[in-house]
């Protein structure tokens, strides 16, 4: 993998994709790869320039970036998806992380947000606000009921303790604080727990999580 995060930007806006390019620019793990003015053209280049960070827009002409981000996830190239969206959590966050997107970040934040978001999707994690995962909970547990644990009886409890905080929105150094563990520990838990559960990515377990109702809303 490349020393710097490549990077693509997907927007309508051409000057909101100018001052990202801008400020991504002054970061030097980062390379803007391409720009893109809608999700046709996003995909496509992503097809050709295999970026490793997706920065897309939802409300775009033509192909949104729902749809985007669902036929970039079917690539299987290994970009990660990351929103960037005036849209409101309440309405948008489940279809996200169903679409395959692995953040979730609100546009009157990324000033504050966006590098992190971008460095942590580029890590494999999921980056998402605690606000935002409670209401992935309320969202994703009035769509469906839960489904029994069947495939959660396979991890160990320590196991099931990293999956509840992935799936809580929490980094691995952060759950390495919590349950009193290295980062890279809890890397090697939740790559065993993919392995038993036969997923891929890290959205999936969050995914998962609320499928069983291993999570209850506060």
């Amino acid at each position: 993998m490349s020393s710097k995060i490549r990077i693509l930007l997907a927007d309508d806006h051409a000057v909101l994709r100018s001052g990202l390019d801008a400020l991504l620019g002054l970061e030097d793990d980062f390379q803007v790869v391409g720009q893109a003015a809608g999700g046709e053209e996003a995909v496509e280049k992503t097809r050709l320039l295999r970026p490793d960070v997706v920065v897309m827009d939802l409300a775009m002409p033509g192909m949104d970036g729902l749809e985007a981000t669902r036929q970039i996830a079917a690539l299987e190239i290994g970009a990660r998806v990351l929103v960037l969206t005036s849209q409101t959590e309440d309405e948008f966050l489940l279809p996200v992380l169903e679409a395959g997107a692995s953040g979730f970040v609100r546009k009157t934040s990324a000033d504050v947000d966006l590098l992190t978001a971008i460095r942590t999707v580029a890590g494999g994690e999921v980056f998402l606000y605690p606000s935002a995962t409670r209401v992935l909970l309320r969202k994703y547990q009035q769509a469906r009921e839960p489904q029994p644990e069947g495939p959660l009886d396979k991890l160990s409890e320590r196991e099931r303790e990293v999956l509840t905080l992935t799936a809580e929105g929490y980094s691995s150094a952060e759950i390495g604080k919590k349950l009193f563990l290295s980062p890279k520990t809890v890397d090697t838990y939740r790559a065993r727990m993919m392995q038993k559960l036969g997923l891929t990515h890290r959205a999936e377990l969050v995914k998962l999580a609320l499928e069983t109702g291993m999570l209850k809303p506060a």
